[in-house]
This record gives structure tokens, C-alpha cells and sequence, in this order.
């Protein structure tokens, strides 16, 4: 084994180690403090990476005609979010407080009870996709939470250390987690198999996806769940959550939906496809600073 080998080992086990010490730092915390202390550091240093210049870039050309104090606010905002999303991550099982004997008394504020309930009874397994808003780690915990049998796309980081505190914290409150890799396909054809019903994000860029129009630009997006539902043919439904005053989340859904069909009636991929997107990007005009602009969607 080389120096260099060595020395990036050791490097990696030391970064895992202060991550997951981190992690565990946060859990321990008062859970509105802590997000408030890491939204703090988020709007501080986030302007100072790089990411900041790609959601820069993002929101200019999404919105061509915005005023550069509203891009300024804007970004700010999606930092600020994102440093919240991190705070909170070691306290999900504390932000989930919704008591349907006392709806909307707690944190979570939601209208889509009927639909959670209506997908726990219809003995059919289905599709949930959710995008990177507001505190996307909430829609797999309401599911969880609701009683479905649940099972959530996700990717594992490459610290095993992290891997194994995310685990810990997320395999509890979200049902079963399947991990994104070459038996990914085969192991969410079996959720559904047996009647799940499995989430995933859906708003990042998909090599080798199809093309969709997201904000007037081409780019492409991961099909799986659409051919998912063209297999199974079940419900497809779309889930966000909020961020509202009061440290309060809305969680609003929509479907299931009507997706688009070929000339021989089965579910056209990439129409779907278009569909979803378009739904995300009406989440996003919404609530533009909720969302995460640093990435690079529209890499081609």
C-alpha cells in the first residue's frame, strides 16, 4: 500500500469520525436551537463555497427577469433551509409529533390524511416522490408514521462511519432503506412485490435520464419511477412538506395521479416524467428559497 494510500485512509477515517461525532453533538441538542445554530452557520459560509455559485447561476436562469436583490434573498433562504435540514436530521423522530386525536396541534400541519389513509386500506403497494424542500426527510417519516408499509430510496455516503450513524437514525422512522446502486432496481421491483409503498426523490439531475423541461430548460431526470408504474400499474402520489411560522411544517400531497398513456394504453416513460417535473417546479415557484439551487440540475 502506498503513502498516499495510507494518508487518504487516514484521512477518510478521520473526517467519518468528526462527522459522526457531529451528528451525534446535534442529536443531543435542543432541537430548535441546534437548527437554529446550524441555519446560522449555513447562511454564513455557505456564500463562501462554491455551491454558491452554481445556485447562483441556477436562479438567474431560472428566473432571467428576477431582481438581483431577490437572488441575493433567495439564496440566502435556500442556505439557511438546508442548514435547518442538517440540524434537524438527528431529531426527526421529535419533529414528527402529529397526533390525529389533536390534528395540527403540534408541529406538523397537514390536509392529507384522507389520502394516507385511503393508500393504507386500498391493499395496492404505490410510488411517493418528494424533492429536496423544505425538510425532505419528513415525507418518509409521515408514511412510516401512517402505518403503510413503507420502503425509501436513498444514498448511502461513502464514510462509513456517516453510513452507519444516517442508518442508525433513519432505519427506525422510515421503513425499509434501499440503498442506490446496480440491485437498487431489483430491490424496489420487490417492495412493490410485496405491497410497500416506496419513496424517492425525484428533482436531481439523471445522466443517463430522460429529457425534461424544468423552468424553460432542458435536462433530464431519473424515469425509474415512471417505469415503475408503467409494471405495476399503481397509484402514484406526490408528497412536500414546508416550512411555515411558528418552526411548524405543512405537509401537502397531491395525486394519485393520471399519468400520461401511449397509443397502446400503457404509461408513456418520459410524458410522465414531464408531468412529475412539472408538478416539482410548481413546489418550487412557490417556495423558491425552500428549495436546494446548489446543485447542478441542468448538467447535460
Amino acid at each position: 500500500m502506498s503513502r498516499r494510500t495510507r494518508l487518504g485512509r487516514l484521512g477518510d477515517r478521520l473526517t467519518g469520525a468528526a462527522a459522526w461525532a457531529l451528528l451525534r453533538m446535534l442529536s443531543a441538542g435542543n432541537p430548535d436551537l441546534v437548527a437554529d445554530l446550524c441555519a446560522a452557520v449555513a447562511r454564513l459560509v455557505g456564500p463562501l463555497l462554491p455551491a454558491h455559485r452554481v445556485g447562483r447561476a441556477n436562479l438567474q436562469a431560472a428566473y432571467p427577469d428576477a431582481d438581483p436583490a431577490w437572488i441575493r434573498a433567495t439564496l440566502r433562504g435556500a442556505w439557511d433551509n438546508l442548514g435547518r435540514v442538517g440540524g434537524e436530521y438527528g431529531h426527526l423522530d421529535q419533529l414528527w409529533d402529529y397526533d390525529p386525536e389533536k390534528p395540527n396541534f403540534g408541529r406538523i400541519v397537514t390536509d392529507a390524511e384522507p389520502l394516507f389513509h385511503a393508500l393504507a386500506d386500498d391493499g395496492k403497494p404505490a410510488l411517493c416522490f418528494a424533492a429536496h424542500l423544505g425538510n425532505w426527510e419528513l415525507p418518509a417519516v409521515a408514511a412510516a408514521a401512517h402505518g403503510l408499509p413503507s420502503a425509501v430510496v436513498y444514498r448511502m455516503p461513502n464514510n462509513r462511519a456517516v453510513a452507519a450513524e444516517i442508518m442508525r437514525i433513519r432505519a427506525p422512522l422510515m421503513g425499509r432503506l434501499i440503498r442506490t446502486r446496480a440491485e437498487a432496481a431489483f430491490e424496489m421491483a420487490g417492495s412493490l412485490e410485496r405491497g410497500e409503498h416506496l419513496g424517492m426523490l425525484v428533482d436531481q439531475r439523471f445522466g443517463r435520464g430522460v429529457e425534461v423541461t424544468f423552468f424553460g430548460r432542458t435536462c433530464t431526470a431519473n424515469p425509474t419511477i415512471a417505469r415503475l408504474a408503467r409494471r405495476f400499474e399503481c397509484p402514484v402520489i406526490g408528497v412536500r412538506v414546508i416550512r411555515v411560522p411558528g418552526r411548524r411544517f405543512r405537509i401537502e400531497a397531491v395525486g394519485p395521479l393520471e399519468l400520461p398513456r401511449d397509443a397502446a394504453g400503457q404509461i408513456d416513460v418520459a410524458a410522465s416524467m414531464q408531468m412529475i417535473t412539472g408538478i416539482v417546479e410548481g413546489w418550487i415557484r412557490e417556495h423558491p428559497e425552500q428549495w436546494l439551487w446548489f446543485h447542478r440540475r441542468w448538467r447535460r
